[in-house]
This record gives structure tokens, C-alpha cells and sequence, in this order.
């Protein structure tokens, strides 16, 4: 068997520009499909990326914009409060906002965004030191914060453990109990908190005194039954406008939906272009391998009158075509995995702060299930053409 793959080899490689003509659109057709899935993968973790601090279990509620006047649709703390009560499987809902404030520890100022918050946790970003807010601390409205790692740099730039510091705005002092660690989001501006987390019922006492907002924040204790739970939300935020206002959600799951569905239609349109790239591929090919028996008929012949067999003329031509589509298929994996690779790194990841995984298994499986098919397909024909041929004929051909 080696034998006849060092021959095959042999000959194709005494035509190199022809050999690597033919092979071209393989090559095309793989490293697009691979690259584009390579692609999609890294799309999947920058989507986690930038969505780290919204998980699974939440989802906001907020007017829509295209209405003539969304202000009108704004409401309060009580309305949010009701909502909670009335409609099953929501654990926690607050008034989801922030408001910008000097903070001051020592001699440091910052300009930094005061946001509100929950104890409920149901994904949250591994902390630097302390602990997030307690159920106690909510309840009483305690004057409690929670820092981002942005925060805590700016108001801690010797470092150092602040659990236990005050910090001061808004005329009043708040213990810091927890630091959050360094965010995997990257440059995309996208971010459902503040600087500084605070218990939403102190937000509430402190900052809204009940005026109106714009949106909400919703934790559910069920995600599989999220989308009915948001009809619920809107369906009541409707009523409790009278009809005159039009709401709109947001969560994770559905955000991550509409991504996959993208990136499925571009796969879709890659893999169409990769199957007229198969295409072409496989009947240049099949061309160069019908060439290569006719050019090479004295010599089937010559083989035949010694002693080859059908079976092992056949198997000589059918490896030459394996090696052309193995050849293809591998310089189309290496570009295909080389140019996802270099988009993840350069693009995705600066932008979401996540290094997604890439895909071997599967970009394996495309690049071999190619080759196999292109083999089968086009390289049978012209090998079986050779092994039928006559040998007296054969040596007759000139």
C-alpha cells in the first residue's frame, strides 16, 4: 500500500502547477466553510463577553422607542413592586438605573455611576475581596456598596483590601463590603450596571423618592419560562398605562438567538459557496485524473502485461485522486482555521474581552468529510476508467 501511495505522490508532484490548479477551488470552498465556523464559535463567546453581567435569569423591561412619546410610558417603584406580586416566577424586580456622582475616599475623587442592585445572584463576576450585598442589607435599606474593579482603581490607586472603607457621595457615607475582579468585557460600550452598587431599596429611598423610570430589571426563578413571563411584564405595564404605551424586553437568551440566527444564515451562504467550490473542484479533478489515465495508457498497459490486476490499477489511480483531495482539503483547513483564528484574536476578542475555543473537532470533520466526498465522487470514475482498459490496446497507444 505504501507503494502506491509513493508513486501517486510521485506523479503529482512531477505536476506541481497542475496539481495545485486543480485543487484551488477545494481549497476555496473548505477554508471559507471553516473559517465562517470557526467564526461563529468566537461570535458565541464575544456575546458572553459582553453580556457577562446580565445572566440567564434576567431580563429588562423598558418603552419602546419607536412610539411617539416614550416618556409617557415611564413609571415607578410601586408599579414594579406590583408586578412582582402579581405575576408567578418573578423572584426580584427593581427599577434598573443609575445616576452619576463625585465619590470621594480620602484625597481621591472620582466621577463614577451609582447603580442599584440586588442580593440575588444568580451569575455574578468573581470577586476581588468581600462579598456582594446580603438579603439583610437590602431589606434595610443599608448604606452598603459593591465596587467594580473600575471604581476600586480610581478610589484605591495604592491597592490594597478596601472591605470595611468608607466612601463618601451624595452627602452621605457608604461601607464598601465586596470588590468586583477585572471584567472580560472588552471595548463594546454595553453595560447594565454603574460604577457603584448599592441596595435598590436604598437607591430608591435615596435617588428615585418615586419619581418615574424608564426601565426595570426582572429576576425570574425559571428561565425556560422567560418569554411567558415577559408577555406577563408587558401585558401589565400596558394595562397599568392604559394602552397608551408600547414596552419592549431584553435578555440574554433572546439577544444570543438573534446572533445564532445571523451567523446560521451566513454559514448558510458560506456553505453553499464551499459546495460550488466542491464542485468546480471536484470536476477539475475528475478532468486532471481522466487526463492523467490517458496520458499514462502505455504505462496501464505495460503494468497490466506484467501481472497488475484491475483491482490494483484501479487502487493506484484512486489514491492519486485521494492525495489531490487530501492535499486541498488540508491546505484549506490550515487558511480556514489561520483566518478565523486572526478575526477572533484582532476583532472578537478585543472586543468582548473572551479567547473563544476553536472548533478542531469540528473543523476536522469538514475538511475530512470534503476530501471523502470529492474522493468518491470524482476520483472513482477515472480510476475505474483505467483499470477496464485493454492491455493489448493499451500498449498499442500512442
Amino acid at each position: 500500500m505504501a507503494q502506491f501511495f509513493t508513486e501517486a505522490a510521485g506523479v503529482l508532484l512531477g505536476h506541481r502547477t497542475r496539481s495545485l490548479l486543480t485543487i484551488l477551488g477545494l481549497i476555496v470552498g473548505v477554508a471559507a466553510v471553516i473559517a465562517i465556523s470557526v467564526l461563529g464559535k468566537g461570535m458565541a463567546g464575544a456575546v458572553n463577553g459582553v453580556l457577562g453581567s446580565l445572566d440567564d435569569h434576567s431580563f429588562f423591561i423598558f418603552p419602546n422607542a419607536r412610539q411617539g412619546d416614550f416618556s409617557r410610558a415611564a413609571f415607578d417603584y410601586r408599579d414594579v413592586e406590583r408586578a412582582r406580586r402579581l405575576i408567578p416566577n418573578i423572584v426580584v424586580a427593581f427599577p434598573a438605573g443609575n445616576v452619576p456622582r463625585i465619590v470621594t475616599f480620602g484625597h481621591h475623587r472620582a466621577r463614577l455611576a451609582i447603580s442599584d442592585d440586588t442580593n440575588v445572584k444568580l451569575a455574578a463576576v468573581p470577586l476581588l475581596y468581600g462579598r456582594y450585598l446580603s438579603a439583610d442589607e437590602v431589606a434595610t435599606s443599608a448604606h452598603v456598596c459593591v465596587l467594580t474593579n473600575l471604581a476600586y482603581q480610581r478610589l484605591f490607586p495604592e491597592g490594597g483590601d478596601p472591605v470595611g472603607e468608607s466612601v463618601r457621595f451624595a452627602d452621605r457615607r457608604y461601607v464598601v463590603v465586596g470588590v468586583e475582579g477585572r471584567p472580560t468585557q472588552g471595548i463594546l460600550p454595553v453595560n447594565f450596571g454603574g460604577d457603584i452598587s448599592i441596595p435598590y431599596t436604598t437607591y430608591e429611598a435615596e435617588y428615585l423618592r418615586s419619581r418615574p423610570v424608564l426601565s426595570a430589571r426582572f429576576i425570574v426563578a425559571d428561565p425556560d419560562r422567560m418569554a411567558e413571563t415577559e408577555k406577563a411584564v408587558i401585558a401589565y405595564f400596558k394595562v397599568a398605562k392604559a394602552g397608551r404605551s408600547e414596552y419592549q424586553t431584553f435578555d440574554r437568551r433572546s439577544f444570543s438567538t438573534v446572533i445564532d440566527g445571523i451567523f446560521a444564515g451566513l454559514t448558510l451562504v458560506v456553505a453553499m459557496i464551499g459546495a460550488v467550490s466542491l464542485l468546480v473542484a471536484g470536476i477539475g479533478i475528475m478532468n486532471i485524473m481522466l487526463v492523467s489515465v490517458t496520458e499514462r495508457t502505455r504505462e496501464i498497459g505495460v503494468r497490466k502485461a506484467i501481472g497488475a490486476t484491475r483491482f490494483q490499477v484501479l487502487l493506484q489511480f484512486f489514491i492519486e485522486a485521494l492525495l489531490l483531495s487530501l492535499t486541498g482539503c488540508g491546505i484549506g483547513l490550515v487558511l480556514g482555521l489561520a483566518i478565523g483564528a486572526l478575526v477572533d484574536r484582532f476583532a472578537l476578542v478585543a472586543i468582548s474581552g473572551v479567547v473563544p475555543s476553536i472548533p478542531w473537532l469540528q473543523s476536522v470533520g469538514i475538511a475530512v468529510g470534503f476530501a471523502t466526498l470529492v474522493t468518491l465522487v470524482f476520483g472513482t470514475y477515472p480510476a475505474y476508467r483505467a483499470a477496464r482498459l485493454d492491455p493489448i490496446e493499451a500498449l498499442r497507444y500512442e
